[in-house]
């Protein structure tokens, strides 16, 4: 065992296997793990190819378990989803391709549902202005395109 490394090369190689068959990760999820625990640099290498290899890691596979995850639960929007994407570093071309099979229908739905929850939590709110632009904050803040939330708020919500 390595000076400083918290697990043996067979024992990462086991709890790397463990944390891909439990949930998708992405690599460089995994690296940060092997770095934590004081895996070297080569030998981050060679587990990752192990697990690209036996197919327990698959970047393709993340990001569409990922944007299902964060569309279907979570109700995030498309610039939320591609910036948190961004930060775990997966390639532009492979969060372009899967946000664009995103069902628009249902992310429509899920805005609409987000405004109109907003909404009925803000029914104290005298101010009609002050509804509409927390529920515009709200909205954005959860990743949506302002086209899509001005949109949503003109023909769902009773704001004038």
């Amino acid at each position: 065992m390595n000076r400083g490394c918290k697990y043996t090369f067979l024992e990462a190689k086991f709890k790397l296997e463990s944390l891909c068959a439990y949930q998708e990760r992405c690599s460089f999820e995994l690296q940060q793990k092997m770095i934590k625990w004081g895996v070297n640099e080569a030998n981050q290498m060679i587990l990752l190819d192990h697990l690209i290899s036996n197919n327990y890691l698959d970047e393709e596979r993340f990001v569409q378990t990922f944007i299902s995850g964060k569309i279907n639960i979570k109700r995030w929007g498309r610039i939320k989803i591609r910036k948190q994407l961004k930060q775990k570093f997966i390639s532009e071309d492979l969060i372009s391709k899967n946000i664009e099979s995103i069902d628009i229908k249902v992310y429509k739905e899920n805005l609409i549902n987000l405004a109109n929850k907003k909404e009925f939590l803000l029914k104290d709110e005298i101010d009609s202005y002050t509804k509409k632009i927390k529920i515009y904050r709200f909205l954005y803040s959860k990743g949506y395109e302002m086209d899509l939330i001005k949109d949503c708020v003109k023909r769902h919500l009773n704001l004038e």
